[in-house]
């Protein structure tokens, strides 16, 4: 399965890089936990609502989330920092 990361993402990531190593440990472990289990596994996965209806979040730590959407060939990350936004 593929991992697919949007722009805003992608630059999340980076700024954990620079900034926080052993948070990208965590997020590179969730994110091999969602190849495997996409909708259960670590982070307490839970489907969202509204406006991000059909995406999931699994939790980085008690401030931040992993935003994603699961489909057939790709897994798409779409936010790595703070709870929700659009």
């Amino acid at each position: 399965m593929n991992i697919v990361f949007t722009a805003d993402a992608w630059e999340e990531y980076l700024e954990w890089k620079k900034a926080n190593r052993s948070m990208v440990k965590r997020i590179d472990k969730l994110i091999s936990d969602t190849i495997r289990h996409p909708f259960s596994g670590l982070g307490k996965p839970e489907p969202l609502q509204h406006y991000l209806q059909g995406f999931w979040s699994k939790k980085i730590n008690d401030e931040h989330r992993m935003v994603y959407a699961v489909t057939e060939t790709a897994i798409q990350i779409i936010q790595l920092k703070y709870h929700y936004h659009k």
